[in-house]
């Protein structure tokens, strides 16, 4: 029974040390997505172009109009 206890306390102390780990390398950056916000301003220039498009199409649209009335 003594032995249970003892796995027991180091299984717990194990985990603890675990955690403590992780949170320090969540505090220190070790997670950081340092590849995402490269690839994510490709995938935005594709986005902001036809949008771009769009509002000066919008605007020429607006132009005209109010050319003509």
């Amino acid at each position: 029974m003594e032995i249970l206890y003892l796995m027991i306390l180091c299984s717990v102390s194990l985990a603890i040390i675990f955690l403590a780990l992780f949170i320090y390398g969540i505090k220190s950056g070790q997670f950081d997505d340092d590849e995402s916000p490269a690839v994510r301003i490709l995938l935005d220039s594709d986005q902001n172009q036809t949008n771009s498009n769009d509002d000066k199409t919008e605007q020429k649209k607006d132009n005209h109009n109010k050319v003509t009335t």
